[in-house]
């Protein structure tokens, strides 16, 4: 490690050309005020648009500046951990280049570090320019994974936090496939704390969470730190089976006590699809976690570079 280097800020980019340069000139406006001694590394996450050529132009005028160039899109959470694989500083800021963390917020999360902590993160009190829906779900899911983990995970936060070498020694050491770092950062415990603040609109573009992406980083995060999936499967068996049974023994008595029963298919039907359903729903559940299980034992790289400036 380049012990010269106090701060290393890290920013994953995914078709942000719009946003880099605002970024950039504001961040480094706000890094000047905390110290000298810096590096900025860009990760390229298969950006389609222009977002790598302001970046290695950055690059070129700056030597603080450094990047690192996907060979495709693996995601937002692995160019996160990209960027903490490769970066040198002693404390690490992570933020997103769109804009809607501000990173003036940056500076009253360093001193917090000042006082003993590991982590400082950053807490939504609101979310500008999100829609009914994604608001509703992100509030759910939030307080939904904090309740059915062993652990507290942080609500309402992100990725824009500040982080200590110490951290990303741990980090290096959980290989994972399926990143869930806020969960993982929050499950190593240490001294953590959080400063709020109140999340803007993008800058500019378009996001790169899709629903699909939104809802595979959901269940990453649930099925990573937490089996409760599974027993609820198990449950989901037990209250099926108790009902069938209840059934068998209403059948037994109508057709052999009061011999009053109607022959049809309807009761049949409901019984065989409700139980199917669970079924199916059950082997989806242990599925999710074999498939995670199968490709943490293939043991292939998190990602691949294709270009960087980064000298090892």
């Amino acid at each position: 490690m380049n012990s010269t280097i106090k701060l290393s800020l890290i920013i994953p980019v995914f078709n942000e050309e719009q946003n880099i340069i605002k970024l950039f000139n504001k961040v480094i406006e706000v890094i000047n005020k905390l110290t000298k001694d810096y590096e900025v590394i860009f990760i390229n996450d298969g950006s389609t648009d222009k977002s790598l050529e302001i970046i290695k132009d950055l690059s070129v005028k700056g030597d603080k500046v450094r990047f690192i160039d996907f060979s495709r899109n693996f995601g937002h959470q692995l160019a996160v951990m990209a960027g903490l694989e490769h970066c040198k500083g002693k404390k690490v800021v992570i933020i997103d280049a769109d804009l809607q963390d501000p990173p003036d917020l940056i500076v009253e999360m360093y001193k917090k570090m000042d006082e003993g902590y590991d982590v400082v993160y950053a807490k939504r009190k609101k979310r500008k320019g999100e829609n009914f829906f994604k608001k509703v779900t992100a509030k759910i899911f939030y307080r939904l994974l904090s309740n059915i983990t062993s652990f507290d995970i942080p609500i309402d936060t992100g990725d824009f936090r500040i982080i200590n070498r110490r951290i990303i020694e741990v980090l290096k050491q959980m290989p994972e496939q399926h990143k869930y770092l806020r969960g993982q950062i929050a499950w190593m415990g240490f001294n953590q704390t959080y400063v709020e603040y109140e999340r803007k609109e993008r800058h500019a573009g378009k996001t790169g969470y899709s629903f699909k992406k939104m809802s595979r980083f959901a269940l990453d995060g649930i099925t990573s730190f937490s089996d409760f999936p599974l027993k609820l499967a198990t449950f989901m068996g037990f209250i099926v089976a108790g009902i069938a049974f209840l059934l068998i023994l209403y059948a037994l008595y109508s057709r052999f006590i009061i011999k009053d029963f109607v022959p049809g298919w309807a009761s049949l039907m409901l019984s065989v699809l409700f139980i199917g359903g669970v079924q199916l729903i059950s082997i989806g559940i242990i599925g999710e976690y074999i498939s995670r299980i199968a490709a943490n034992g293939r043991k292939r790289p998190l990602y691949l570079i294709k270009e960087t400036n980064i000298n090892e």
